[in-house]
């Protein structure tokens, strides 16, 4: 997900989207866990998507 998306989405938005990436992330994981991806890359674009999320999210907390 794109920064610029991110940007467009409403705040209940952004923490609905956060928590599906999280739930995403912590699947991942475990099944790198139990045997290795296809493709690990994916576990640092889902980790970089929430931390964009995240950003946004208190980003605008604190306007």
């Amino acid at each position: 997900m794109k920064q610029a998306e991110i940007t467009q989405l409403s705040t209940a938005e952004l923490q609905e989207k956060l928590g599906e990436t999280k739930k995403n992330y912590a699947d991942l994981k475990l099944a790198h866990a139990i045997s290795p991806l296809e493709n690990p890359i994916q576990l640092r674009t889902v980790r970089r998507n929430v931390a964009r999320l995240a950003t946004e999210l208190t980003k605008r907390e604190v306007q």
